[in-house]
């Protein structure tokens, strides 16, 4: 890619819990965006288990919350030691598995997804471990900070718009997903532009 190319390319971050099918759906319609815009994503670690600590939670939601830690600890171990362009990769490994496969949410299922993104066995050990708890809480704050606690995953941050979501269902594809990215940036980008939202009335598709 030439420099004025390069230059002409569009950074969005992404922050994402692994667990989230919605989180899903959005990081796979920016990997269809990335083919048809001149976009690279940059994916970031959030938690929803952070996000929801202390909250009052009916007990089905809490034990979804208490299992969420295991995967967001492996991916921000593998920010912190391989750096972050290996997270693309192993999100990608870890949501496959997750939600397209609907494997086990489990030690198993990230040992797996570990070993695919080229990423050494040992990293599943930092799922039960605090070691990484304060760089994920690190990069958790910076999503939240950048579109407020009312909010959860995932958070897009384009240049100096931020956003949470799109929650999508299913996955846009080719030029829609281009279509659906310009209208976005087009309205959050919208000086004093808040939300806009319908009741959701079908399940995640992953197809």
């Amino acid at each position: 890619m030439s420099e004025a190319a390069e230059q002409r390319t569009t950074v969005a971050d992404m922050w994402f819990d692994p667990l989230c099918p919605w989180a899903w759906i959005t990081s796979r319609w920016l990997v269809e965006v990335e083919r048809v815009r001149p976009v690279t994503v940059r994916w970031r670690v959030m938690s929803l288990a952070v996000l929801n600590d202390g909250r009052d939670l009916p007990a089905e939601y809490q034990e979804l919350m208490e299992r969420s830690w295991e995967a967001v600890r492996v991916c921000t171990a593998a920010e912190q030691r391989f750096g972050p362009e290996v997270l693309g990769p192993l999100y990608t490994a870890i949501g496959t598995r997750f939600h397209n496969r609907a494997e086990a949410q489990d030690t198993a299922t990230l040992r797996a997804a570990v070993a695919e993104a080229g990423l050494p066995e040992d990293l599943v050990e930092a799922g039960r471990s605090t070691e990484y708890d304060e760089d994920l809480r690190a990069s958790h704050a910076e999503a939240m900070k950048l579109v407020g606690e009312d909010v959860g995953t995932p958070v897009v941050q384009v240049e100096d718009v931020s956003f949470f979501g799109p929650v999508l269902s299913p996955i846009p594809r080719g030029e829609e997903a281009g279509k659906l990215w310009d209208g976005v940036r087009l309205v959050a980008g919208t000086d004093g532009f808040f939300e806009l939202k319908r009741t959701r009335n079908r399940n995640p598709v992953f197809d």
